[in-house]
């Protein structure tokens, strides 16, 4: 049975055990991936506030320009990229339990500025940007999130697991798209009650948050645990960027999470500059299917291999986008919708189904490397590769995130240059083309490069 020391430290883990996984290790795991589900829920509520915020800043007073607005929703995902690359390191190093608590603490900043700011309308632009940038915290939380559940989880379940903790963060996009427009139109009145208003109340979007970020410091401070057998200094984790492997699985995660979140971000903005006629708070139905979609992505990539899956995946992605692509340029706002939700569905099953891929990869890696070797040379592999894989998990998922910024910004000069999103789409297809092509050479054909060892339990 796990171990815990006073401090929350787990000293001994081993979840490949079958007696030690049946024994309390899964009980103990599921604990912690749902309290790493709330955190990180709350976490992409947070990065997404500012997909519906900034739709509405015109309406109180805000003299910004559309690609001013277009940039405001960009801003979280660019900075969420860049912390994510320090969150993905930062579970080895602190703790799953002390850094979801840091994590989830640190929202308070970008739920209060907003509520202060969105009062402004005074509030000149480059200040307003700082403000939004601020929110790009929300998006870290989901690098460290991935890299610690993967901690818990034995190869043979990783991918659900990861696909479930993954989904259950994604859903914060939908919710903060479908609550905080009705949120906004209600007014404070004594005692701290809400009732129905007669104007926009935009301060309402960061309050709200308030008490459920209390709840994930809360949450992580009494029901998770630190593991010890997951540390691992910053040499041993900066390895990994010397694997082209990692740099193959980045770029793939960027054209299903980057797509998912980029999407998310922009579509309110787009359904409003494309389709205005069409009112109606239908945004929150992309974010929705996409996040449901994401443990049946990776369920399939544990019963049939995450390449596999992934590279029909792919080949779906494009076919969706040349279904919007047809639907846009005719002007159909039925076929539109749609089509981006099963375009969104697809970047939701590819986000399981990528990071499927990576255990099993980096798995069959070490097993490569001590094959020959006893038992004892084959369980430091697998430990190796267990603190690799975590690694590469929060690199990649930084990389991914990406797409937060560019799938916006390439919407925004799309419009700016043809007033249509055509262009923008023909370019998200072509990159879709080749994410195909790099599954297919690295992983899908029959001599693949990545690595093949006997007999193994989890699949690429």
């Amino acid at each position: 049975m796990a171990q815990r020391t006073g401090s929350r430290w787990i000293e001994r883990w081993e979840p490949e055990d079958a007696r030690f996984w049946a024994g309390g290790g899964r009980a103990i795991a599921r604990r912690n991936l749902i309290w790493s589900i709330v955190a990180e829920n709350i976490g992409f509520s947070i990065w997404l506030l500012w997909s519906v915020v900034a739709m509405k800043l015109p309406k109180v007073g805000f003299h910004y320009t559309t690609d001013q607005l277009f940039q405001l929703v960009a801003l979280p995902g660019l900075v969420g990229c860049l912390m994510r690359f320090l969150y993905a390191f930062a579970v080895p190093r602190f703790g799953g339990r002390n850094w979801t608590m840091v994590s989830a603490a640190l929202l308070v900043v970008p739920a209060l500025s907003l509520s202060v700011f969105v009062s402004r309308p005074d509030t000149p632009y480059w200040l307003m940007a700082l403000v939004v940038s601020t929110a790009g915290l929300g998006g870290g939380n989901f690098a460290s999130s991935m890299a610690n559940i993967s901690f818990f989880y034995p190869d043979r379940e990783k991918g659900f697991a990861l696909g479930l903790n993954a989904a259950g963060g994604n859903v914060g996009v939908s919710t903060v798209q479908l609550l905080v427009p009705i949120v906004i139109g209600w007014s404070w009145v004594s005692l701290g009650v809400l009732r129905p208003g007669d104007g926009i109340y935009l301060a309402n979007a960061g309050l709200m948050w308030l008490p459920f970020i209390a709840l994930a410091v809360y949450g992580a401070a009494r029901h998770m645990d630190n593991l010890s057998t997951a540390r691992s200094n910053l040499r041993e984790q900066l390895a990994i960027v010397r694997n082209k492997h990692t740099w193959i699985m980045a770029w793939l995660y960027i054209g299903t999470f980057g797509s998912f979140i980029g999407y998310s971000a922009a579509f309110p903005l787009l359904l409003k500059t494309q389709f205005p006629e069409h009112a109606g708070n239908l945004a929150f139905l992309g974010p929705l299917v996409g996040s449901l979609t994401r443990p049946l992505g990776g369920r399939l990539a544990d019963a049939w291999g995450g390449t596999r899956v992934t590279l029909w995946n792919f080949v779906a992605m494009g076919l969706a986008t040349l279904a919007v692509i047809h639907f846009v340029d005719s002007h159909q706002f039925l076929g539109f919708l749609l089509m981006f939700l099963v375009l969104f569905v697809t970047t939701g099953a590819g986000n399981g189904s990528t990071y499927r891929m990576i255990p099993a990869i980096f798995r069959n890696a070490k097993l490569a490397e001590a094959e020959g070797g006893g038992p004892e040379v084959r369980e430091v592999a697998l430990k190796s590769a267990r603190t690799e894989s975590a690694a590469v998990i929060g690199f990649v998922s930084a990389v991914g995130a990406c797409g937060g910024y560019l799938v916006p910004r390439g919407f925004a000069a799309s419009i700016a240059r043809t007033g249509s999103t055509h262009g923008a789409l023909v370019a998200f297809l072509a990159f879709y083309a080749t994410c195909l092509v790099l599954t297919w050479r690295f992983y899908a054909r029959p001599k693949p490069e990545t690595y093949r060892v006997a007999s193994l339990d989890a699949r690429v």
